[in-house]
């Protein structure tokens, strides 16, 4: 690698930052913490860099200090292991000064981590991101020994989403009939085609997001698997996407694909759904009350965002709005989220932590009502943790008291800015 073009790189790189419109995000960092930040494509990790790299120099760092450097660049083509050592001297070269290191896609590289785990070692400032199955979260402390903190990145929560728009969300605005208007009609956007970042500034929201989806399709999951029957693949998602609301096993989707025509096997099957979850496509959700074999084979899986899933359903309102909820809670408890299921009870979400218990409703009729209301009152006297009791509707809302249990039902955008 020549140094004067790994200098080209770095100065081209801190142009485009310098210049970067950047929107404040819900992310901390511990600046003496060295951090990889793992997520699906295009949800804002390397625009998150970018402010931590503004927020540097405004703080005082001067730019010679920066290292940024991207490896998707097709300058870096034949970048290699042994390249790394460039970086270092190209560092000292530009300042005296201690740098800060920022390795953008880093998983491009083979090897890449013995030179982070040498960085680490060495006491440097670095930050690293990744987006597919090489950057596993529970593969990174192992691969890394523990020297680097994993910060799974998502893309734009509704909050984050409207403050990208500048559109206020305070309690005033949510409370004023025109403010409140600009919120909900922005929601609709945000429900349908999602948070991606870069979608805010596409006319056509549906195109961009289904590029990102075919990236990580033929990219992330079939080309590093070494996928040939991408057809199959292709329906196997599918069919993931149209049982959103319902438990699925390996065997039913094997079943689902054998009577579509699609000659996949069960132990395949079992390979692209792990493949798909370790590209952060999907993610699963598993009942509170299994065993744990059954939790592990039998949840109920939802997409990393309403946009991709929104590419295969038509009228499916319902399961847009329970993904929705299902991905505000992942994103703040993790793997804490469960759902409740046995013979005689039927929950959508419960947080052990806080002893939420929420059922997810697009819109509750009078019969509704009361088919939801009585699985929250069942699982008050059956469920110990049970504390709060939520039926989330797109734009319904009161507050019930049955039997004295109180039940707040809330309209989901005003439930995620509540969150």
């Amino acid at each position: 690698m020549k140094r004067e073009l790994l200098k080209t790189v770095i100065y081209d790189q801190r142009n485009l930052i310098k210049n970067f419109q950047i929107v404040d995000r819900e992310y901390k960092f511990d600046m003496n913490v060295n951090y990889v930040l793992i997520g699906l494509r295009r949800a804002g990790k390397s625009t998150l860099l970018y402010k931590i790299v503004q927020d540097l120099i405004a703080a005082g760092t001067d730019w010679n200090q920066i290292i940024y450097i991207n490896f998707e660049d097709e300058r870096l083509a034949e970048f290699s292991l042994e390249d790394f050592n460039d970086i270092l001297s190209v560092q000292a070269e530009m300042s005296d000064k201690r740098g800060w290191f920022f390795l953008d896609e880093v998983q491009n590289i083979d090897g890449w981590e013995k030179f982070a785990r040498r960085m680490a070692d060495s006491k440097e400032h670095i930050f690293i991101t990744g987006s597919n199955a090489k950057m596993l979260s529970q593969e990174i402390e192992s691969r890394l020994g523990g020297r680097y903190r994993t910060q799974y990145v998502t893309p734009y929560n509704f909050k984050e989403f409207l403050t990208a728009k500048n559109i206020d969300f305070s309690e005033k605005a949510i409370l004023g009939t025109k403010d409140r208007g600009k919120i909900k009609r922005a929601f609709k956007t945000y429900f349908y085609f999602g948070g991606f970042p870069e979608s805010i500034q596409y006319e056509d929201k549906r195109e961009y997001v289904s590029s990102i989806y075919q990236k990580v399709l033929l990219g992330d999951i079939a080309a590093r698997n070494g996928i040939r029957n991408t057809n199959g693949l292709r329906l196997l998602i599918k069919k993931i996407a149209e049982s959103v609301k319902d438990e699925v096993s390996y065997s039913k989707l094997h079943n689902i694909l054998k009577t579509v025509g699609v000659s996949i096997s069960k132990d395949a099957v079992i390979d692209y759904v792990g493949y798909a979850q370790q590209s952060y496509l999907i993610f699963a959700i598993r009942n509170y009350y299994s065993k744990f074999v059954d939790k592990e084979t039998t949840p109920k899986y939802y997409f990393s965002d309403n946009g991709l899933l929104n590419l295969f359903l038509d009228k499916a309102e319902a399961r847009l709005l329970e993904n929705l909820v299902a991905i505000n809670l992942r994103n703040r408890y993790k793997d804490k989220v469960y759902y409740l299921k046995s013979q005689n009870l039927d929950i959508d979400f419960f947080v052990e932590k806080t002893g939420e218990v929420i059922q997810a409703a697009y819109s509750v009729s009078d019969i509704s009502y009361d088919r939801e209301t009585k699985a929250l009152v069942q699982a008050a006297s059956v469920v110990k943790k049970a504390k709060k009791f939520f039926i989330i509707t797109y734009d319904e809302e009161k507050e019930l008291n049955i039997g004295g249990i109180k039940i707040t039902v809330i309209p989901v955008w005003k439930w995620l800015l509540k969150n």
